[in-house]
């Protein structure tokens, strides 16, 4: 009975040591000062986390490639094609192309939320004329290919650059307010729709924006929900429960600002090789030609043996095969889970439709790279102040922050801050979508309108260190800054086309029946996605700093 008792009382002791070791709060290793105590002032410090993708996504982990490499003829001779290795950050990519069903989605979002405004509506409507050919039977589709569930796991067509963009930012706010209303950080579903008897919208009737959420602008009776963060400082108010809380802060590591966007050309065209090393000895495949491993189109294995591994069109007047023994299985666009993903675990990426990537077109890009992340294409913007003095953001009447081209390369002191407030005050915060208006031009609705061009270097920089004479456009070139790159090839482009390094170029607003485009996300912190059963050299803890 006395050793019983010696080890039941050892166990206690060690699991005494053991939680009084957990609820050790960390300290500051410069100041010394404790975190998350609220009895020195509330200062927060929050746990490490590598935060997981948005839904759809897998991970795409970054790395070294030759951009351009895997293309050995440049069939039309217009030398787009130069080689050159870069550097690509891991990152997020979309599993499958965006589907009917889920363009349908936010039709049906902008229905519920917005029902007088048909013109928002109109404009976020795909072309489904694209269909139309003068010299085919194509009628049916322009119909049927958007809304018939036949066609509902097919890839969405007939939407431009612009609209894609669009999509990637509503897609951000439904997947961020769908966190925080079902972690209890915002009202719950059912709560705010009174049971399903009217739309869950915030106050006034606005939809939730991500960014005039972070920036404290969304909090009150009957937004916040059940399960609110704790706030620790002295100035915070105490709610009715007794408990004083706040809204999610960015810091939190539970939402993700930045959000879905198209992949830029490097991103898209490193996801589609898949290089990977399969020994984890820095040896990749290079010279790959297509998303698969081979030389050829069609499958090696003794299953599928003879099967083509994409959806292209194999020759002149030969979409599927023969009746009976239908290669591909498709006559025009597949369903986007179609065919076997590539080593990221990607679908489609050679074939089925081209893809729209954020990238703006030049012939000799590939030259003007910088080192990391090669992009072009940057336009920067500041989000516009209705009140600098209290921070708050001005909004356009769909709730979303309103977007000026940015001033200056560094941050303003505030005094050209609260100067530039005055400067926009002829704009109408609530009269138009979220804009890059110039500030001395009125809101003119059009968040893709050409206010930007004309400035070649700051704040747009899609034709940074270029020589394309815009004013030439349409007369000896059908290139400008409204130019944007898509790859991958179609149903209807020959194989030439579904090898990653080919390039294209289409007006950010036009659109086709063999584009369509899939999202991506910035991956934050650590470049090594699965670090698992690999070497590494240990990080080490700070040493425990004690007062004295």
């Amino acid at each position: 009975m006395r050793k019983f008792l010696t080890r039941y009382s050892l166990a206690i002791a060690v699991l005494g040591f053991v939680l009084s070791g957990c609820s050790t709060k960390p300290r500051s290793q410069k100041t010394g000062m404790t975190y998350n105590d609220k009895t020195n002032g509330g200062f927060q410090m929050f746990k490490k986390t590598h935060p997981a993708p948005g839904p759809g996504l897998v991970a795409i982990e970054g790395g070294t490639f030759v951009m351009g490499g895997s293309l050995d003829q440049d069939v039309q001779y217009d030398y787009t094609f130069n080689k050159i290795r870069v550097p690509i950050s891991s990152f997020y990519m979309d599993e499958t192309e965006v589907a009917n069903q889920d363009w349908l989605d936010y039709l049906h979002w902008i229905v519920i939320n917005f029902p007088t405004d048909r013109e928002y509506y109109y404009n976020e409507l795909p072309d489904t004329l694209v269909w139309r050919k003068p010299l085919s039977a194509n009628e049916p589709y322009v119909n049927n290919y958007l809304r018939h569930p036949s066609f509902q796991d097919y890839p969405v067509v007939g939407v431009s650059w612009e609209q894609a963009n669009d999509y990637c930012d509503w897609r951000t706010d439904r997947m961020n307010e769908n966190i925080l209303r079902e972690t209890g950080r915002l009202v719950d579903w059912k709560t705010a729709s009174n049971d399903g008897k009217k739309v869950p919208t915030l106050k006034k009737g606005e939809p939730f924006n991500t960014d005039i959420y972070l920036n404290g602008q969304t909090k009150g009776n009957g937004i916040n929900g059940k399960n609110m963060m704790t706030d620790l400082s002295p100035t915070a108010k105490v709610g009715a429960n007794g408990k004083a809380v706040r809204p999610v802060r960015l810091e939190d590591g539970i939402l993700r600002q930045e959000g879905y966007r198209l992949p830029t050309e490097a991103e898209w065209e490193y996801a589609a090789l898949g290089l990977i090393s399969p020994n984890g000895d820095e040896n990749t495949q290079e010279g790959k030609i297509y998303p698969w491993k081979g030389m050829g189109v069609r499958s090696p294995k003794k299953s599928t043996q003879g099967l083509i591994l994409a959806n292209f069109k194999r020759g002149m007047g030969d979409y599927m095969g023969v009746a009976g023994a239908l290669n591909d299985k498709a006559d025009i666009t597949a369903p986007v889970r179609s065919y076997e993903p590539n080593d990221f675990g990607l679908y489609n990426m050679a074939g089925n439709v081209n893809e729209w990537t954020a990238d703006t077109y030049r012939n000799l890009t590939y030259e003007d790279f910088d080192g990391l992340n090669p992009f072009r294409g940057n336009q920067y913007t500041d989000k516009r102040l209705a009140d600098p003095t209290k921070g708050l953001l001005a909004k356009d009447k769909y709730g979303r922050p309103i977007l000026d081209p940015s001033k200056t390369a560094k941050k303003q002191t505030w005094a050209e801050l609260t100067a530039s407030k005055a400067s926009t005050t002829a704009a109408t915060p609530n009269t138009g979508t979220s804009t890059t208006t110039p500030s001395t031009t009125t809101n003119t609705g059009n968040k893709y309108a050409a206010s930007l061009e004309g400035k070649p270097y700051t704040p747009d920089l899609r034709g940074y260190n270029d020589t394309v004479n815009n004013v030439l456009y349409g007369r000896t070139t059908l290139i400008n800054d409204r130019s944007k790159v898509y790859k991958g090839g179609s149903w209807n482009d020959m194989a030439y086309w579904l090898n990653p390094s080919t390039r294209r170029f289409m007006d950010q607003g036009d659109a086709s029946a063999e584009v369509g485009f899939r999202c991506a996300m910035t991956n934050v912190g650590a470049a090594e996605i699965n670090p698992n059963g690999k070497t590494h050299i240990p990080v080490k803890n700070p040493p425990k700093y004690v007062p004295r």
